[in-house]
């Protein structure tokens, strides 16, 4: 009499049971709406949405099929709308279809898309209720030092730089994150690659995606920007003197070198020469730059290893007058004493240069300048130093003598090093003449004599040196020979002294500053020690930015490498030139006063204590909730971010919520796509 009302299609069916009716005193059908569905095992399983009970004779089968397909209508209108429902006269399947759908929805029986709403925090932030045991922290990276650097090239305007030069959004977010990792982290390409993928958030704030980083798409991206090298090294050196309000009225020249691990067989540019690292077993590559007095790279060049020095200046005075904006003003040019030779002294006077450098000799006829005193001053470790200004009949320029004790102190424990080392040469040599098949010849004492002078070429000169030589007769028997007699010249004894009215240790501590402006002792001095900033330039880019050595085994890619360290050089001078100008007080703290100066690989290691990190925990409503966020900075790295004028934290928590099934699917890839958007 009765059948089970079922649709296969749906998952949605009516079912009944035979039960006692006490309103007609007899067994009855006892009426369910029933769900299939299939489990984590892939079985179909059975549940019951509603008890609707026994049913009056005017409830049929068929109204009953009709309120099924009219209720799976409604079900599937909630998420597809673009179907109007059928619409059915017959008034009783039209109430029953309403009053069982209300009980559906009013005892949440059947999902309706529409989610409760979640409790509000006092500041309006919602509230989730969470397993704690699903808590879970994971892919965990470095962020501190890449915001650093990110923020530093949002300020210098690289992007919109790169963009009038033609580069693509993706290409530009692809030169920050080389830029950036070349800074915090240098390396290879292909450790780079690793590193970005692995290591660091940095592609989360240029917006590259991480899936796509790799050494090949790193090695054309380096060869592109050293295509523009003429104009970013402008670019950047307006850039910064108008950020800082800096003019540029002394410059510093100076050169080194870096070598190469390979054979470099077939380069153009890789030669063999004086290696400043005493790695002349290798081949060179040499570092012309030009540096203002702040530290910012106004030109820079990449020359042959086998140059050089002084013949590099000329082609840079040349590059400097025709693209910077030093060619508006007479600068000074303070360099080394192995660069400044007189060809190169009068070719910067011809191109209207000043120019300071170490004279290349110790002047030994000169007089003081008239109306002029012994000016004292003292270097950064507060030792004394005596500056003279003094003239010479051999050349119109003006010298200046510095006189340092602790210079001074140093080269005369040097001296006493190398006399000592000299004397005990001359000793090994006497002590041959009283040995049997000892060195007694006068030609193979002079060769001695002759190796000894050449390790010590500084004191030798001090010394008179004399023999006792005499001629003995030697025979010797040769093979299948008559004996023969030979004169050879024997020394028998030598004897050595310091040269009368000749002090080793006059000129030591004594140097010579040679100048074609005439100023003040002190402020010839003050223009010189600026010298020094070259150093710490040089030292960076070598030690802290890892410029040596050089494994690239092409031209093309050695200099797209080493320009790459040049560009992330920019950044790293604007951070600390930034921390420099920050004024000094009694208030602050050691510590902090120490941060302010640090060198650039403490300041890497002190950012990188920030990292971002994914939080993923399950509700109670069955979702997974990922949240991606920045840990909170150390005072430390909260106090440069204020200096700087950084944001704290390198970008906004990220909040994603999803089922947890879709998420039990997710794979690393998915999850870096939702961090970038």
């Amino acid at each position: 009499m009765y059948q089970e009302v079922r649709s296969y299609l749906c998952g949605m069916y009516f079912k009944f049971s035979l039960r006692y009716n006490p309103a007609i005193n007899r067994s009855d059908a006892y009426w369910r709406l029933v769900e299939s569905y299939r489990n984590n095992d892939d079985r179909v399983c059975h549940r019951t949405l509603l008890n609707i009970g026994f049913l009056s004779e005017d409830v049929s089968i068929d109204r009953l099929n009709l309120i099924r397909r009219k209720l799976v209508e409604r079900q599937d209108n909630m998420t597809n709308k673009l179907f109007r429902q059928e619409e059915i006269e017959d008034a009783v399947v039209n109430q029953l279809t309403d009053e069982w759908w209300n009980r559906l929805i009013g005892e949440k029986r059947i999902d309706t898309g529409e989610k409760p709403a979640k409790k509000r925090g006092k500041n309006g932030e919602v509230l989730e209720t969470i397993y704690s045991n699903s808590l879970k922290h994971s892919d965990v990276k470095e962020v501190g030092a890449e915001s650093i650097c990110f923020q530093t090239l949002e300020r210098l305007q690289f992007a919109a730089f790169l963009k009038s030069q033609g580069f693509s959004q993706k290409e530009v977010q692809l030169a920050q994150t080389q830029v950036i990792s070349r800074a915090v982290h240098p390396a290879s390409e292909l450790a780079m690659a690793q590193w970005i993928r692995e290591n660091s958030a940095v592609c989360e704030l240029t917006g590259f995606p991480v899936s796509q980083i790799n050494k090949d798409c790193l090695y054309r991206m380096a060869k592109k920007l050293y295509n523009l090298h003429t104009e970013l090294e402008h670019y950047f050196s307006k850039t910064t003197n108008e950020l800082f309000d800096i003019e540029d009225k002394i410059i510093l020249y100076d050169l080194t070198n870096t070598y190469f691990e390979g054979r470099m067989a077939g380069s153009k540019i890789a030669k063999h020469g004086r290696s400043k690292e005493k790695r002349s077993d290798c081949k060179l590559i040499v570092l012309a730059v030009v540096i203002n007095p702040q530290g910012f790279i106004k030109h820079s060049s990449l020359l042959e290893g086998n140059i050089a020095d002084p013949q590099t200046l000329k082609q840079v005075v040349i590059d400097l007058r025709a693209k910077t904006t030093i060619a508006q003003q007479r600068a000074i040019v303070v360099m080394d004493a192995g660069i400044a030779t007189e060809e190169n002294l009068a070719m910067l006077k011809e191109n209207n240069f000043d120019y300071i450098s170490v004279s290349r000799s110790k002047l030994k006829d000169y007089e003081a300048v008239e109306s002029s005193e012994i000016v004292c001053v003292a270097d950064r470790k507060g030792q004394k130093i005596e500056l003279l200004s003094v003239k010479s009949e051999k050349s119109d320029d003006y010298f200046l003598r510095i006189k340092s004790e602790a210079k001074g102190e140093k080269e005369r424990s040097m001296n006493a090093r190398f006399q000592q080392g000299f004397e005990n040469g001359l000793e090994c040599i006497k002590s041959s003449f009283t040995k049997k098949s000892g060195i007694k010849t006068e030609v193979k004492v002079h060769e001695r004599i002759g190796r000894l002078k050449a390790k010590y070429p500084s004191i030798h000169k001090h010394y008179d040196i004399t023999f006792q030589v005499e001629i003995k007769q030697i025979t010797k028997k040769r093979k299948n020979q008559s004996k023969g007699v030979k004169e050879q010249r024997i020394v028998t004894s030598i004897e050595w002294q310091i040269k009368d009215n000749e002090a080793i240790n006059e000129h030591s501590g004594i140097y010579f500053l040679r100048t074609s402006i005439q100023d003040t002792e002190k402020i010839l001095w003050d223009s010189y020690n600026i010298i020094r900033e070259i150093e710490s330039t040089f030292r960076c880019l070598k030690t802290d930015l890892d410029l040596r050595p050089i494994y690239h085994k092409k031209d093309q890619s050695s200099l797209a490498h080493l320009h790459l360290g040049l560009l992330a050089y920019q950044v790293v001078s604007t951070i600390r030139y930034q921390l420099k100008l920050l004024p000094q007080n009694a208030e602050q703290s050691e510590e902090e006063r120490k941060l302010y100066h640090s060198q650039w690989k403490e300041i890497v290691r002190t950012a990188n204590t920030q990292k971002a990190i994914t939080t993923t925990a399950q509700n109670v409503q069955d979702e997974v909730i990922i949240l991606r966020k920045c840990s909170e900075p150390s005072p430390k790295v909260k106090l440069l971010h204020d200096k700087l004028r950084h944001r704290p934290y390198p970008f906004q928590t990220k909040k994603f919520v999803v089922h947890k099934q879709v998420f039990e699917k997710f794979q690393q890839s998915d999850l870096q796509r939702l961090y970038s958007g």
